[in-house]
C-alpha cells in the first residue's frame, strides 16, 4: 500500500528521509571542522588528568577557587562548548534517528510498524540530552567570569 493521495504516489517518508540524510551530511562535515579546530589549540597539562573536565566543571559549578591552570582550562572548554558550530553534533544525532525512522517507515509501505521501527528515537532523545549538557556549559560562561583564583605555589 503506498501513501496515494489525490492520485500522486508522494513516497513521503522516503522524501523525508532523504532530506534528515542530507541534514546528516552536511552535518558531519561540520563537526569535521569543528574537530579539527578543537585539535588545533594548544592541549593543556592538566586535561591528561582523570577526570579533570568533570573537577574543574564542578568546581566551577560550586564556586569554587580555582589555580590558574584550571581557570585556563575551564575558559578553553567552555569557549569551545559555546560556539554555535557545536551544536551541529547533536544535530547530527538527531538526524540520524529521524533518518533510521522514516527509512524505516518508507520500508514499510503502509504496513503497521513494530517496535525495531522507532529504534531511532532513542538517537533522538540523545541528542536532546547533548543539547541539555552543551547549555549547562554554556551557563557557567558566567560564573567563570565571577570566578575566584587562588595562587597555586601557596597551595604546594
Amino acid at each position: 500500500m503506498g501513501w496515494n493521495f489525490l492520485g500522486t504516489d508522494w513516497h513521503l517518508f522516503g522524501k523525508l528521509a532523504d532530506l534528515a540524510l542530507i541534514a546528516l551530511l552536511v552535518l558531519a562535515t561540520v563537526i569535521f571542522f569543528y574537530v579539527q579546530r578543537l585539535r588545533r589549540q594548544p592541549q593543556l597539562a592538566i586535561a591528561e588528568g582523570i577526570r579533570a573536565k568533570q573537577t574543574v566543571l564542578s568546581k566551577v559549578r560550586k564556586r569554587e577557587p580555582l589555580t590558574p591552570e584550571e581557570f585556563e582550562y575551564a575558559t578553553q572548554m567552555i569557549k569551545g562548548m559555546s560556539t554555535p558550530i557545536a551544536f551541529a553534533i547533536p544535530g547530527a544525532i538527531f538526524s540520524l534517528g529521524c533518518f533510521y525512522v522514516l527509512g524505516s517507515l518508507e520500508q514499510l509501505h503502509g504496513a503497521t510498524p513494530s517496535e525495531r521501527t522507532f529504534l531511532g528515537v532513542i538517537a533522538m532523545f540523545s541528542s536532546i540530552n547533548v543539547t541539555a549538557q552543551l547549555f549547562r556549559v554554556i551557563k557557567l560562561n558566567k560564573r567563570l567570569a565571577q570566578a575566584t583564583l587562588i595562587d597555586s605555589e601557596a597551595t604546594a
